[in-house]
């Protein structure tokens, strides 16, 4: 989904009025979590919706779009009801740190018309286009190292969705897609505007849905097979390349009119300086689709070279595994290193060798780095062999949720979206030994710590602790192997010093 800032009026009178007014609660989800505003956010035409307004997350306290799909034919949503759960399920399913988050939805059934509702990520931050026309409008020029980072992500994202099963293609990939976060992590948004064009055809709908390639200002960015029977994930391509080229030149120029020129785009690419930079933008440009490169390939392409391969794999290693180590090991461990010591050495039989000491190395900028890697702005994308990402088209649900499906406004299963970057565990056992206690302490990503407690069985294993973990949304899906696997080997370790202190009494 891709919406933009809303514009906000300054002074005084514009606090009391969005105070007042644009933080009226409208309505609430079946649930009471999501939270609709009266402040209106500007969707980037995504077939279909009616309508898109600020929302708040009550339960993690941040602002969140609440999108909103009319039907005024019940009977034509009865008809594609099915369609309609299949693909919101799969946008469930799309988890990527380069891809806007879809959260939830609903369907709100009343006797007039029918509703979907669905909650996305809100990028305040604004979108990339926006950023590009500040920066020219301050006579600044793009700095190729951040070019270089926007494009790995953005490739990542691409890469991702490409090597689902089925493949997902984006369709719809502009600057005005593309948002930028202020600590430089980008994110593509409307990701499922395909889907959307077939799901919700203009007559099914309440209201017209204009399509995002009527907008003259945006054509250049589609492909010349964009449309047919033949096109793929290579008019992504094509889209990505102008993107590129916008990003490296800033502004494509129009010359007086509302479309873009093919003229201008080719003008455009010849002026930038770098040989491989022209040739990258150049290779996703080409009039074949079946001679562009895939976004994987294009991950490997030299220009994007930026972090050393195995200083990307290490710190992406040490981020995973960031549960296993203490709070601040980075500054502790570089504290005891001797400045002068010798880290690395290159020697040279013809000429002297070359010393990389400590000292050369800053703990400040080494901790932003891993900051970075963690945040998603260094992908390790590029390091995995193309793979698929099952996405499934459908998802089983128990006689119970297939009840709950059925009532007017049914709200999905809660789950833990957060993940755990930090933990630590205490065991205590009874006398007898038939009983542990159990406390497990939990850091999150968004620094927020969570502190449980529990007897266990000496019948229980890690695996079962951590699947009911999941089952009651203390911990993500995801994080299930990694903390039974920390739980197996904490209650080992317990067993053996059990055993050893009884037989030493």
């Amino acid at each position: 989904m891709t919406m933009s800032v809303p514009e906000r009026k300054s002074g005084s009178e514009g606090k009391e009025e969005e105070s007042e007014d644009e933080s009226e609660i409208l309505e609430e989800s079946p649930c009471g979590r999501w939270q609709k505003r009266k402040e209106q956010v500007s969707q980037g035409n995504v077939p279909g919706v009616e309508s898109a307004s600020l929302a708040m997350d009550t339960e993690e306290g941040v602002e969140v779009v609440w999108n909103e799909v009319l039907f005024s034919d019940k009977k034509v949503f009865k008809a594609q009801e099915e369609k309609i759960k299949e693909m919101f399920e799969n946008l469930m399913q799309v988890e990527h740190p380069n891809i806007v988050k879809f959260h939830k939805y609903w369907l709100d059934m009343k006797e007039s018309q029918a509703r979907v509702i669905f909650i996305t990520e809100y990028m305040s931050s604004g979108s990339l286009k926006q950023f590009l026309k500040k920066t020219k409008k301050n006579h600044k020029t793009m700095n190729v190292k951040a070019w270089k980072r926007w494009c790995t992500q953005i490739l990542s994202a691409l890469s991702y969705l490409h090597s689902c099963d089925p493949p997902i293609i984006h369709g719809n990939l502009t600057c005005d897609t593309i948002f930028i976060q202020h600590n430089g992590l980008i994110k593509i948004g409307s990701v499922w505007h395909r889907l959307f064009v077939n799901v919700f055809p203009d007559a099914s709908v309440h209201g017209k849905a204009r399509q995002h390639r009527d907008e003259q200002r945006n054509l250049h960015f589609f492909a010349p097979e964009y449309g047919s029977d033949e096109d793929d994930y290579a008019i992504d391509i094509f889209s990505f390349g102008i993107c590129a080229l916008e990003m490296a030149v800033l502004e494509i120029q129009a010359n007086g009119d509302i479309a873009v020129s093919k003229e201008a785009i080719i003008t455009a690419g010849q002026s930038l300086e770098d040989p491989p930079m022209r040739e990258f933008t150049q290779s996703c440009l080409r009039h074949e689709a079946k001679l562009r490169p895939t976004a994987h390939d294009l991950l490997f392409h030299r220009v994007l070279f930026e972090v050393h391969s195995l200083k990307l794999l290490a710190a992406h290693c040490l981020i995973n595994n960031q549960y296993l180590l203490p709070e601040n090991c980075v500054e502790e461990k570089t504290k005891s290193f001797d400045p002068n010591a010798v880290m690395a050495e290159i020697k040279h039989e013809d000429r002297q060798g070359v010393q990389l000491k400590y000292s050369h190395v800053s703990p400040l900028e080494l901790d932003k780095f891993l900051e970075d890697v963690k945040n998603g702005i260094y992908p390790l994308m590029n390091f995995a062999s193309s793979r698929l990402h099952p996405v499934p088209r459908t998802l089983s649900l128990s006689q119970e949720q297939v009840e709950t499906v059925k009532t007017p406004t049914p709200e999905p299963q809660e789950t833990e979206t957060r993940k755990v970057v930090q933990m630590h565990c205490n065991l205590e056992s009874n006398e007898e030994g038939t009983k542990t206690h159990l406390s497990l302490f939990l850091k999150m990503d968004d620094k927020l710590h969570r502190q449980l407690s529990c007897d266990i069985l000496p019948t229980d294993t890690s695996k079962d602790l951590a699947s009911e973990l999941v089952h009651y949304a203390f911990i993500n899906e995801e994080d299930s192997e990694k903390v039974a696997v920390f739980l197996e080997d904490a209650i080992s370790r317990h067993r053996v010093k059990a055993l050893a202190s009884g037989s030493t009494q």
